[in-house]
């Protein structure tokens, strides 16, 4: 086992230890901790509950002082391999997809506010009702995902719908145990970006819509006052959001 491993499981360990003899933890909660636990594997449910109640500590404290714009957490809904949009860089939607016209715009750039030419910025999100495609049924294959590219002078769009919010899925027992602590188990309605360039720390991050519900009570603890965006109304019925993108340099590696 190395020091690493050591210095972190035994810390763990102790951390438990103590808040079992703090809270003057009884055998029968102690089965029920263990019966969840078991629970958690078998409807593998772990990632998720990684991706709730602990991704955004570890997000947090790797990227604080990163310069740049804000990142937050990637979430279990991304897909590898989304289309590479065209002009007019629509999602791809249903003819009947529901909810509000929306134009993302913005630019990419450096951190020192230099234009980022042919950045990418990966883009999902859910439907109006709060479906991710690929993961809930309702949406195609494919839904409201997919890429573009900045141009020379580092702008992008994307064209796309108003998300809903949503909850963490109920009936397994990361909901079970949300519940049984009296939280929300509610996400507020957001679109998820990996915006990556070559020679730069790809930043993932959310942009948050400013009228929807549960900002303040977010289960995965993912907005900041920084990453949510006010949608403008234009006269053609759409919503115009504009947002601009700054990365930070890459990160050395160390040489073997």
């Amino acid at each position: 086992m190395s020091d690493r491993a050591n210095q972190l499981i035994s810390d763990v360990l102790r951390r438990i230890h103590e808040a079992i003899v703090e809270n003057d933890v009884t055998y029968d909660e102690y089965q029920t901790a263990k019966q969840w636990l078991i629970d958690v594997g078998q409807a593998g449910e772990w990632p998720l509950f990684g991706d709730v109640y602990i991704e955004h500590v570890v997000e947090e404290h790797t990227f604080g002082d990163r310069a740049g714009s804000q990142g937050t957490i990637l979430g279990p809904f991304h897909l590898a391999g989304a289309p590479v949009l065209k002009a007019p860089f629509e999602l791809p939607r249903r003819p009947d997809e529901p909810g509000d016209p929306a134009l993302i715009t913005g630019r990419v750039t450096d951190a020192d506010g230099s234009p980022l030419a042919d950045a990418n910025l990966d883009v999902w999100q859910a439907d109006a009702d709060g479906r991710y495609s690929g993961f809930m049924p309702g949406p195609p294959d494919g839904n409201l995902r997919g890429q573009v590219r900045t141009d020379e002078e580092g702008r992008y769009e994307i064209r796309t719908v108003i998300p809903g919010p949503y909850t963490i899925p109920l009936d397994g027992p990361t909901g079970k145990m949300t519940a049984a602590a009296g939280w929300s188990p509610w996400r507020p309605a957001h679109v998820h970006l990996i915006v990556s360039a070559e020679n730069y720390e790809p930043l993932v991050t959310q942009l948050f819509i400013d009228t929807s519900d549960y900002l303040d009570s977010d289960v995965a603890s993912a907005v900041k006052d920084q990453l949510i965006v006010h949608p403008e109304a234009k006269g053609d019925g759409s919503l115009v959001i504009d947002y601009d993108f700054a990365l930070a340099p890459a990160r050395a590696t160390a040489s073997v």
